[in-house]
């Protein structure tokens, strides 16, 4: 059996293929229990991938070499999200002056409370900068997590709990404070729950899902050209 194992981890094909499993598994879960809003796939498929992982011993370190060429498609596929966007731009051109207006707010905001939470709590700096990236979509976070010295493992970690807290907030305060605008619902969600976020909003609807996109695009932008500029400015 080890050598099977090791045999299988020198190719992508086990880490893919525990991968879409995971995937389809979470998803029929979820369907099976009513597919709640607040709980979107990943999440199951990400716990249960973490227990296979565990039960058969793989290093991360082995299962993510592997799984390198699923994260290949996450580039193209953040780019194909411009599409729908592009559908929804009557509706968007209008609003781009409030649009730019609250982007490095939410920018900043987005990195800074989580990394500042941390730091009163006495975390190390790689730790520190691990959390900075947390609400940008992957393909760049991992870039930002890398250019500042912080660990992926840690920041993809992170990045889940975002998304799903982002979805499961967004939720809650659209209900109490009577919010049915689907521009606001997806522009909060792409803003702090990126991808996840994302997902979430072309559920509620073409138009939230394109605000979302333009959202995460631009918290992606924005992090990426500013995050490393001041991390290594004011950085620990």
């Amino acid at each position: 059996m080890p050598e099977l194992l090791d045999h299988l981890l020198a190719t992508p094909i086990l880490a893919i293929a525990l991968t879409l499993a995971a995937n389809v598994a979470g998803i029929r879960l979820l369907r099976a229990v009513g597919a709640p809003a607040w709980c979107p796939p990943i999440l199951v498929a990400a716990l249960l991938l973490a227990g296979v992982l565990a039960a058969l011993s793989i290093d991360y370190a082995d299962y993510r070499r592997g799984a390198a060429w699923l994260m290949l498609l996450l580039g193209p596929a953040t780019v194909a999200l411009g599409l729908p966007l592009h559908q929804q731009m009557p509706q968007v051109r209008p609003l781009w002056r409030p649009l730019l207006a609250c982007l490095p707010v939410a920018a900043l905001l987005a990195a800074g409370y989580a990394v500042g939470i941390a730091w009163l709590l006495g975390a190390p700096p790689e730790i520190l900068a691990s959390l900075a990236p947390k609400s940008v979509t992957a393909p760049i976070a991992i870039g930002i997590t890398e250019q500042i010295g912080g660990s992926v493992s840690l920041m993809m970690g992170g990045l889940l709990v975002t998304g799903v807290a982002a979805i499961g907030f967004v939720a809650l305060f659209a209900r109490q404070l009577g919010i049915r605008d689907e521009r606001i619902l997806g522009l909060a969600l792409g803003l702090n729950g990126h991808a996840l976020g994302t997902v979430r909003a072309f559920e509620i609807g073409p138009t939230a899902g394109a605000f979302a996109s333009l959202g995460m695009s631009l918290t992606g932008i924005f992090s990426a050209l500013f995050l490393p500029l001041a991390w290594r400015l004011v950085g620990p």
